[in-house]
């Protein structure tokens, strides 16, 4: 199976600016992002050519941040650990981050990975950009497929966050307690209410 092309550009605003006009099963790949974006509109700042910022356009999917997590970890291995509901952990620090942007006919699935650089308090990969963006885009195909229950299942696997206590921020609203699962929905069930979304912080485990 041939495998899509990748649009490569040094410099751009944002990988997820540029995919948002291609279409699905276009992937895009730059060397510096000036407003690349997290979630909650925290912003991804890294110096030129120090991480892998690409963006995959692919078919919405409401399970999509999981399967893209679980590829993620997966591509990048070296015992990388997903932290709900989008962080990529290496020893217990933020080693990446994933941004999920959908409409009815398609979704843009940015991932950022340090790789020779990472902030104070993060970790970074020391991996070659090339090889992690080709083991990652063969997972992503593989993930974006599976059927929704193996995808769960391979989240909990991967998990940094269940068994934890943790608090969510959602909006105004404060959730505390154990992250006892994820649900079919793919959101946390902290004790017995499940959160969809939210800024997690882990309190002890």
């Amino acid at each position: 199976m041939k495998r899509p092309a990748v649009v490569r550009l040094a410099v751009v605003t944002s990988t997820q600016d540029v995919a948002r006009e291609l279409p699905i099963g276009s992937t895009v790949v730059a060397d510096h992002q000036t407003a690349g974006r997290g979630r909650l509109s925290h912003r991804w700042e890294v110096p030129p050519g120090t991480a892998l910022l690409v963006s995959f356009v692919l078919a919405p999917d409401p399970l999509l941040s999981l399967a893209a997590g679980v590829a993620a970890a997966e591509a990048c291995g070296k015992g990388v650990r997903l932290k709900w509901p989008n962080d990529l952990l290496l020893d217990g620090r933020k080693v990446g981050g994933i941004l999920v942007e959908s409409s009815p006919s398609k979704a843009i699935c940015g991932i950022g990975i340090n790789l020779t650089w990472a902030p104070e308090g993060a970790a970074q990969l020391d991996d070659s950009r090339d090889q992690l963006l080709d083991r990652l885009q063969v997972a992503i195909g593989r993930w974006t497929s599976a059927p929704g229950v193996q995808v769960i299942t391979r989240w909990r696997e991967l998990s940094d966050t269940i068994g934890k206590r943790v608090r969510v921020e959602v909006g105004d609203r404060v959730v505390e307690g154990t992250a006892r699962d994820i649900d079919g929905t793919g959101s946390l069930v902290v004790d017995d209410e499940h959160v969809s979304a939210g800024s997690l912080t882990v309190l002890s485990g």
